[in-house]
């Protein structure tokens, strides 16, 4: 896969549901098996990157949330002469 097109984390989940069940159904051609494993792991490498992105973002937002949240409340101590 090409870095300039990445596959969502929704699809990537679902191919990786769906690569997960055609190995538990043993019906996967053993021929077939090593190329569905690698797959799989190059879906859990991008969800797993995806995830940790969302969550740097998800702390970053609430970081800069407190930051302002302290500033306003600085402001107003100034203003009330506390």
């Amino acid at each position: 896969m090409s870095k300039g097109k990445q596959i969502s984390y929704s699809r990537a989940l679902n191919e990786l549901e769906k690569i997960i069940a055609e190995i538990e159904s043993e019906e996967t051609d053993l021929d077939v098996l090593s190329d569905k494993v690698k797959r799989a792991a190059a879906l859990i490498k991008i969800c797993r990157a995806k995830l940790r992105s969302t969550g740097e973002d998800v702390k970053k937002a609430l970081s800069d949330m407190e930051e302002k949240s302290a500033a306003e409340g600085s402001a107003d101590e100034e203003v009330d002469g506390y």
